[in-house]
């Protein structure tokens, strides 16, 4: 066996080492992604959602434009509206399930909150 062929075998076996970390590392990568994703979702769920509350200040109406402004799953999403004077104050938390394989176990589950406050309209 040459030199040349011994140092490509060693690099084979070296390949197979790292291979697995390459992977793990890619799908680490993906799952951030994802939850990055989901908080970009929730943020623009809660400026619907305070929206529609400067408009109509009620909490039906804030969840519904929270809900219909973005693609998360209602049932794990929670709204809260408060009403402080002339300002409407929507809080929306949603729970990011991370399910990307080996990653999302080892992360678990995160919990996303948004607040976003805002002037109620006066009429006319």
């Amino acid at each position: 066996m040459t030199v040349r062929q011994r140092e490509r075998g060693q690099a084979v076996v070296e390949f197979a080492l790292v291979l697995p970390l390459l992977c793990l590392m890619a799908l680490f990568v993906v799952q951030v992604g994802l939850v990055v994703r989901d908080s970009l979702m929730v943020l623009n769920a809660a400026r619907a959602g305070a929206r529609a509350a400067a408009v109509e200040p009620n909490v039906e109406a804030a969840t519904d434009a929270a809900l219909a402004a973005t693609s998360l799953r209602p049932a794990q999403l929670s709204t809260a509206l408060v009403r402080e004077g002339t300002l409407v104050r929507f809080t929306v938390t949603y729970r990011a399930s991370t399910n990307v394989a080996l990653v999302g176990a080892l992360i678990g589950d995160v919990v996303i909150r948004e607040e976003v406050t805002m002037r109620v309209e006066g009429p006319g």
